[in-house]
């Protein structure tokens, strides 16, 4: 299926809103470490620390001005696909969460991330591979 050049606008601006994102939080991840692991504890360490965030949600930024910028279809199509994908998340870390009582070694909050962001791939890849076949 062709793309139509607003939406290739589209996702060329959400590509470039997404890439100052991370670039953002790149830097600052980079110098939170750096700077505030030496730190005594207090509040410019912690600060320091979550200031990585700033980037986070300049991804979150990114992803609604995406939302708000794509049609109702499309809209629809990412809300199931990211839908399924939390449900999967929920599902992989309730189960982990049952194997750390049986003596699983206890893992970051940040795996869920993972979990999260590979589970949405898998389902958009599966469902571009269903709609291929089904034409």
């Amino acid at each position: 299926m062709e793309r139509g050049l607003k939406e290739k606008q589209v996702h060329s601006a959400y590509r470039r809103d997404m890439l100052v994102a991370f670039a953002v939080y790149a830097v600052l991840l980079f110098g939170a470490i750096r700077l505030a692991r030496p730190m005594d504890e207090g509040i410019v360490r912690t600060l320091l620390l979550v200031s990585p965030m700033i980037g986070f949600g300049l991804m979150i930024r990114a992803l609604i001005r995406l939302v708000g910028r794509i049609d109702e279809y499309q809209r629809m199509r990412m809300l199931e696909g990211f839908s399924i994908a939390m449900a999967i998340t929920a599902a992989a870390t309730f189960t982990y969460g049952f194997l750390e009582t049986a003596g699983f070694p206890k893992l970051s909050m940040f795996s869920v991330w993972i979990v999260m962001g590979v589970s949405w791939g898998l389902v958009c890849a599966v469902r571009n591979v269903i709609e291929r076949r089904q034409q």
